[in-house]
């Protein structure tokens, strides 16, 4: 073998071999990056998300009865009423078509846009469109919906490394939460928030109650105690011992 194979064997060699540990130390930094990339505080990890999202109903139809039932118009109502707090946007009345139940639907549809009517709803700020089923074995409903800001949080359940003691495990080896901790928490308070603006900015202030304002300054003025009293505050404690 010539001198000049030999200095292109060893160069291709030596090639081979800091690609080969240039990847090596790749990987490895990504695992730690990885790893610490995880924040401590749950309010991080778990963010809770403003975002818009679709409130909808259904509501069931069968294929010879054209009309609600009481339930039925208790839940359209109380989507208007809804709608006029938190909607963003139309409310849409999707009905089946080419359906067994589309003639009973259509005739089912009209009482849908006076229930809506009756609840406040402007007839500019619906809307309706047909839709055939997927599935002719699904059945068909007539969808109410309007758009609306929503809170979210998660998904939960989570688990990338183990909860036990590993090495493997760099959040039990370096007293760290496990990354699952607080989503729950976080998810439960997306869920009961009423209005989603008060988690990013507070409310403007209301005005004042004058008339108890103004009752409470009289009594300051004459000497007399300005705190409420309630008679029968006492009414429902179990003994009286002690007073």
């Amino acid at each position: 073998m010539t001198q000049s194979k030999r200095n292109s064997r060893l160069a291709i060699l030596t090639a081979v071999v800091g690609v080969t540990a240039a990847l090596g130390g790749c990987k490895t930094v990504a695992q730690d990056d990885l790893a610490t990339s995880v924040p401590f505080d749950y309010r991080q990890r778990h963010p809770i998300v403003v975002e818009e999202r679709l409130h909808s109903i259904d509501v069931f139809v069968g294929s010879f009865r054209g009309g609600l039932t009481a339930p039925q118009r208790a839940d359209v109502v109380a989507l208007g009423q809804n709608w006029l707090r938190e909607g963003t946007g139309v409310i849409t009345v999707e009905v089946p078509a080419q359906t067994p139940n589309a003639r009973a639907a259509q005739d089912s549809r009209r009482e849908v846009y006076s229930l809506l009517a009756a609840a406040g709803v402007p007839p500019n700020a619906i809307a309706s469109r047909n839709y055939t089923p997927n599935d002719p074995r699904q059945f068909a409903t007539i969808r109410v919906g309007y758009p609306l800001i929503g809170a979210t949080a998660g998904p939960c359940g989570t688990w990338p490394e183990d909860l036990s003691a590993s090495i493997k495990n760099k959040s039990y080896m370096s007293n760290r939460p496990y990354y699952n901790l607080g989503c729950a928490s976080q998810r439960n308070l997306a869920a009961m928030v009423s209005n989603p603006s008060d988690l990013v900015q507070p409310r403007a202030e209301t005005p004042v109650y004058a008339a108890r304002r103004t009752f409470g300054l009289d009594k300051y003025r004459q000497g007399q105690g300005t705190a409420t009293t309630y008679p029968d505050a006492d009414k429902g404690k179990i003994s009286s011992v002690g007073q």
